[in-house]
């Protein structure tokens, strides 16, 4: 079988020094995983096999819906003060259904520069026109609404994955109600750590019923898998009649779910998590070392090193240090912006932080 177009396109990436390959974490310090409250590495959901199946059967509108979904999706909606909520079997997934299928021709979503992958995803197969604007600049997204056409969205994400900062939520908020727009934001990385409970940036601010959908994402803090949309009730049966992401895939089985339920019953007390990690951030940020650092109030901290294989190189040196970092490289991110993106979790101790920030102080 010939596979040579294969081969060139891998080819090519190595020459850019951007091949990708799967490692494994060797038991090294966890700065890399985005388990920030330590749920995951703690084994804090512990679900029984013996009570819930592992399989669900079939999608959702066929033999793979059961009571307890509906029950959890009905508890999450409660926790993050929304009409409805609808479960997807991941992030991506919810990302992907609900861009796709929401925004017809003729209309227009203006997405922030750096919204994830999955987004630019559900974008792509949307049928209506899409601009980009300027990553976090009120003023440029306004430019891009004056000339919008048709039902008009506004996509962004309330805790950027690569940057670790936030939007400015309450203007975005302000504009989308002054060209009447509706706002979709991904609140992926804010799930379970922003807020006094974990709720998220739009509840933190109160503005949660001025956003059109939020998606939550169960990957990360949560500890387990899965996704959310929240929404009005007209939303979430649009989603139902329509998101192809959610219609044509075996729905999560019973055992991923109640362990989304144990999460949600678990992570919002988990307030002493939360102010650990605050100080470690503080710890953080307040660090002098020999490379640049952007500005975070969240988990992810981001050293930026210019080109593939500097950043690859000192992740390098901090991994034979016993510290698990990573390299984010290009095109993963612009080119000249490649990094390294440290993630900070209740679990790591001042005295780790502290060992870590002397190796990128050398």
């Amino acid at each position: 079988m010939n596979e040579n177009f294969l081969d060139k396109k891998l080819q090519e990436r190595k020459q850019q020094d951007a091949f990708r390959k799967l490692t494994l974490n060797e038991n090294k310090i966890d700065f890399c995983s985005n388990d920030y409250l330590g749920i995951a590495k703690n084994n804090l959901l512990n679900i029984s096999h013996s009570l819930y199946k592992n399989g669900s059967t079939g999608s959702r509108l066929l033999a793979g819906n059961y009571a307890l979904i509906e029950e959890v999706e009905k508890q999450i909606a409660n926790f993050h003060n929304s009409d409805a909520a609808l479960i997807f079997n991941s992030g991506y997934d919810a990302n992907i259904g609900l861009l796709s299928s929401i925004p017809q021709k003729g209309d227009t979503i203006i997405y922030d520069s750096l919204a994830h992958a999955s987004l630019r995803d559900g974008i792509r197969l949307s049928f209506a026109q899409s601009f980009s604007f300027l990553h976090n600049n009120v003023v440029d997204l306004e430019k891009k609404l004056q000339h919008a056409t048709g039902n008009v969205f506004v996509v962004t994400e309330t805790v950027f994955s690569m940057d670790g900062d936030f939007c400015p939520l309450t203007e975005i908020v302000f504009l989308c109600e002054k060209y009447n727009a509706h706002l979709i934001v991904d609140e992926a990385h804010a799930t379970g750590v922003v807020g006094e409970k974990g709720e998220g940036l739009a509840q933190l601010l109160f503005l949660q019923k001025k956003i059109f959908a939020r998606v939550h994402t169960f990957g990360k803090a949560c500890g387990c898998h899965g996704a959310v949309v929240l929404g009005s009730h007209t939303l979430i049966h649009y989603l139902i009649n329509f998101s192809r992401s959610f219609i044509y895939t075996t729905a999560l089985p019973p055992h991923a779910v109640a362990a989304i339920q144990k999460s949600y019953e678990l992570f919002p007390a988990m307030q002493l998590q939360r102010e650990h990690l605050q100080k470690l951030i503080q710890q953080f940020q307040s660090a002098t070392i020999n490379y640049q650092k952007l500005i975070s109030p969240t988990p992810i901290q981001v050293v930026i090193i210019e080109g593939n294989e500097a950043a690859r190189s000192l992740a390098k040196k901090l991994q034979e240090n016993n510290f698990d970092v990573r390299a984010i490289l290009y095109p993963t991110v612009p080119k000249g912006k490649e990094r390294l993106r440290i993630v900070l979790h209740a679990f790591n101790t001042a005295n780790e932080v502290e060992q870590l920030i002397n190796l990128l102080k050398t």
